[in-house]
Formats: C-alpha cells, sequence, structure tokens
C-alpha cells in the first residue's frame, strides 16, 4: 500500500454505516415511487396477483419490523396484526380504504427508527432467532443483508408497477438513470424488442 492511500475501515462501525446506507437507500427509492398519487392510484393492483405500491410499503414495513425487531427481542411497539399468522392471507400486501398513504408512510419511517436503534445498541455478530425460517438462527449481519436485498427487490417491483400507473420512471428523479434519447425513441425501441422476441420463437 502505498503511502498515500489510507487503510480500509473494517471497524464494525464502519460495516454498520455501509449496510445501512444500502438498506436506507432502497427504503428511499420504495417511498419515492409514491410521490405524485393519488389514493386510488397507490392502491390499484396491476398484475394477476394485485401488486400495488402502497401494499408493498405495508409489506416491507411489517417484514423489516419483524426482523430488526422480535428476531433480536426488541419487538416493534406498534400492533401489525396483518403481520400475524392467523391474518387474512396477503393482507400485508394492500391498503385498507381507511388506512391512508401518511399512516403507512409514517409508520414505515417510525420502523426504519426503531430498526435503526437495533442496529445501534447490538454488535453485527448479536444472534437472532428467525422462527419462520429453517435454519432459524441469525446474526444482526445476515439480517441486515437479508432485508436489505428484500428491499431492494420490492423497490424493483415498485419501479414496474408505477411505470404501469403513469409511465413515470427513473431512479431518484425522473429519468434520472435512463439514455438521453427522444421521447418517439422508446416506442421504435419497444417495437424491435417485439420483432426480436417474435423472430427467436419461430
Amino acid at each position: 500500500m502505498s503511502s498515500d492511500q489510507s487503510p480500509i475501515d473494517q471497524s464494525s462501525a464502519h460495516q454498520k454505516q455501509t449496510l445501512l446506507r444500502y438498506l436506507q437507500e432502497g427504503r428511499d427509492a420504495l417511498l419515492q415511487k409514491l410521490d405524485g398519487l393519488g389514493e386510488y392510484d397507490l392502491r390499484r393492483p396491476l398484475v394477476p396477483t394485485g401488486t400495488n405500491l402502497l401494499g408493498l410499503v405495508k409489506h416491507v414495513s411489517g417484514t423489516e419490523a419483524g426482523y430488526l425487531g422480535a428476531v433480536f427481542g426488541r419487538p416493534f411497539p406498534e400492533p401489525m396484526p396483518w403481520m400475524e399468522e392467523e391474518s387474512e392471507p396477503n393482507s400485508d400486501m394492500w391498503a385498507t380504504a381507511e388506512e391512508s398513504r401518511e399512516q403507512v408512510v409514517e409508520q414505515y419511517r417510525r420502523v426504519w427508527a426503531h430498526s435503526d436503534a437495533t442496529v445501534a445498541a447490538l454488535d453485527l455478530d448479536a444472534p437472532g432467532v428467525v422462527p419462520w425460517w429453517t435454519n432459524r438462527d441469525v446474526t444482526l449481519h445476515r439480517i441486515l443483508v437479508h432485508l436489505t436485498a428484500e428491499t431492494h427487490r420490492h423497490a424493483g417491483h415498485a419501479d414496474i408497477v408505477r411505470e404501469l400507473i403513469d409511465g413515470r420512471v427513473g431512479l431518484r428523479t425522473p429519468g434520472d438513470n435512463l439514455p438521453p434519447v427522444p421521447a418517439e425513441w422508446w416506442p421504435e425501441h419497444v417495437a424491435r424488442l417485439e420483432a426480436v422476441a417474435r423472430a427467436a420463437e419461430q
């Protein structure tokens, strides 16, 4: 290592910071897909299994509350009946008419705060138990990696659902991760892909 290079920080605190940064990016990406939509568009199902934007937030909120809460003996203090075993199937994947966007989002933010406090309080090798896993014994490090992957996966679902609603795409702002092409390029591109798919089928 040359004299002008700093050693890589391998401390537990730095690793936590890195893991939380990637988790937070997924959290933020998920919520950004709600921007500018009314209560109907937030709830309407866009695929045959009923996936919808507000339901994705509700699901990820409940999932995170469990993984960084009860799994480590630090249960989230608010009831989430839709996450209980006896709840209606898939009830964590949609919001009722009585549950506003603000309620779902603000509860998710409270889950963040509870989760971040768990991460701050425990070592990365702190043990936890996931009752619904076959291999129940876990560490905080493993759960952070798992939860980050799951959050980003559902943020990707939200990307597609939002595009189906109003065509809005982008990572942080509309269109920020797309090539700089004119609007008419996209229908031509889609037509080309359709032709390629049909040719491959022959």
